[in-house]
């Protein structure tokens, strides 16, 4: 069974690719060069732009985050840019979001008459509640589209998604306006072994591993010490498709005690008690994914104390490179490996290193030609004992997003609301005033004692209690995967403050609020322990 995929396997064009499959990809490039003219003459500030929220990932592995289907609403972030009072939105879901909720992102805009703001957003609806991507249901429905076309000035829209397939790509080109994304002919360097490539390439530290999941056991031959490997598929979704082998129970046949033939048997025969990330995930069903999706091998990092930083950056139309930000993220689940949220930013120690390997990493993928996000995750473990040139903290690359992901919505929440700037040099987000700026984000405050509550009473709660975000302090709290809360008794959200002590103060009273409102007997921990995210027609709070 192949265990690897490769830039001209599964990503880059074949020679059976079809004269008409040709012909999109080249329309596609030029309209993506649009874009670069349009940057280098003052950017987007009056665009039409066209959100498409779809999670155009696997579908088999999306299925195991409770409420995916309302993860469609994460980039609604975006409606903050309507303080621009030049520009229009257009967002598309497949299924209504309450007006409630839109009600609540346009209250957030400071000095923007409400009706102003409301007149240049217009919402689409597929209707349909299937597990298809968006986008395929957009392409399956010509009328919609027609509606689409005919809602924007095409020499001066662009499109905006949460992660760029050939869905994306046709979606642009059957509507004729570029596509802020990557080119899909680049997301094999998205994948974990084309992650493992580019930090090669780019001279960053990561964890010894295979392309094939059946070379296991030499990777615990060049590493005799590991207690522990991981095994993932090539598209997993925020830890999602991760699971861990257990190597202490084999010990029998670790290297020098076996030969590699024993070791590999027995290996192969220990696959079925993998650790599994997933909830309900079990070797039968991923191992059947490995085939399609293609799975790496990777040594465990061990260590008594243990971070996963990130860090964020984007590659401009024009071809440079910028760092937006640097976070410590939460993780969950049976061996820490599935996203719960975050803290901005990172801890000083090491977010000087993550923003020089985030450059490194980021020109080696503009090199390629892409654009747009991208994120890199990393594990950090303390060696006291061990300090040199570089600190304490031994930091290791363990993957790169291509996609907008679980801390992207949190900082451009922050960085539209206080119009500041983040310090490449400091590492710190300053508002308008200089004042620095943290905050404490989840997709994955979720309790059984919140199901029930519709989006209506979440405001409420929110009114009685305080929680809103004050635009004149620039503090509080900004919510979103408000259509989760009812079903699922999930949520998500951002909480700002002047210092990383009041943003975790504004969260936990969030917490407090919602229990005391649900009547809830337990007691609160952090997000990752609540894991128990032309002129426009007045339709704001319908769907076209």
């Amino acid at each position: 069974m192949q265990g690897s995929l490769s830039p001209t396997s599964q990503f880059s064009t074949s020679p059976e690719v079809t004269q008409a499959e040709a012909l999109r990809s080249e329309k596609f490039r030029q309209l993506q060069g649009q874009l670069r003219d349009r940057w280098q003459t003052g950017g987007d500030d009056d665009s039409d732009i066209l959100i498409v929220p779809s999670l155009s990932l696997d579908q088999g592995e999306l299925r195991k985050v409770k409420g995916v289907h309302h993860y469609e609403e994460r980039l609604l972030f975006s409606l903050i840019r309507l303080q621009n009072p030049r520009a229009r939105l257009i967002y598309i879901t497949s299924q209504p979001i309450h007006p409630s909720v839109i009600d609540y992102y346009l209250q957030l805009l400071p000095g923007v008459p409400f009706s102003h703001a409301r007149d240049r957003l217009l919402l689409f609806c597929a209707y349909d509640a299937s597990l298809k991507p968006l986008s395929q249901k957009i392409l399956e429905r010509p009328r919609l589209m027609a509606r689409l076309r005919n809602a924007m000035r095409s020499d001066r829209a662009y499109m905006t998604c949460y992660n760029s397939t050939s869905l994306e790509r046709d979606l642009s080109v059957q509507l004729n306006i570029p596509l802020l994304a990557v080119d899909p002919d680049l997301l094999y360097w998205g994948t974990k072994s084309g992650s493992r490539e580019i930090f090669q390439a780019a001279k960053v530290p990561c964890p010894d591993g295979s392309d094939l999941v059946w070379n296991a056991a030499d990777l615990w031959e060049r590493n005799p010490h590991l207690k522990r490997i991981v095994v993932k598929l090539n598209e997993g979704f925020s830890g999602g498709g991760n699971a861990i082998l257990n190597l202490q129970p084999l010990h029998l046949v670790a290297p020098s005690l076996a030969s590699s033939a024993e070791r590999a048997t027995a290996i192969g025969d220990r696959f079925p008690a993998l650790s599994f990330q997933a909830h309900g995930e079990t070797w039968e069903t991923f191992s059947s994914r490995i085939p399609e999706l293609g799975a790496i091998v990777e040594a465990f990092v061990e260590g008594e104390e243990k971070r996963s930083p990130s860090v964020q950056g984007k590659i401009t139309p024009a071809g440079e490179v910028e760092i937006l930000s640097t976070h410590d993220q939460i993780l969950g689940g049976p061996d820490g490996q599935v996203f719960l949220g975050c803290y901005f930013p990172a801890d000083e120690a090491y977010r000087v290193r993550l923003h020089r390997y985030g450059m490194q990493v980021g020109q080696a993928l503009a090199a390629k030609g892409a654009l747009e996000r991208f994120s890199l995750d990393f594990i950090a473990v303390r060696q006291p004992d061990l300090l040199d040139s570089l600190g304490e903290w031994d930091i290791q690359a363990i993957e790169i997003n291509l996609r907008k992901g679980g801390t992207t919505h949190p900082f451009m929440t922050l960085k539209l609301l206080t119009h500041g700037r983040y310090d490449f040099a400091t590492g710190l987000f300053y508002n308008q005033e200089g004042k620095p700026k943290y905050y404490t984000a989840t997709d994955n405050l979720q309790k059984d004692a919140y199901k029930g509550l519709s989006p209506r009473d979440l405001m409420d709660i929110i009114a009685q209690h305080n929680l809103h975000f004050n635009s004149n302090t620039e503090t509080g709290t900004v919510f979103h995967l408000i259509g989760c809360l009812s079903e699922f008794g999930k949520l998500g959200l951002t909480s700002i403050g002047n210092s990383p002590q009041e943003a975790e103060i504004i969260y936990q009273k969030v917490i407090q609020a919602l229990d005391q409102e649900t009547r809830s007997q337990g007691t609160s921990d952090h997000p990752a322990a609540s894991h128990s995210t032309p002129t426009f027609p007045n339709t704001w709070n319908g769907y076209s």
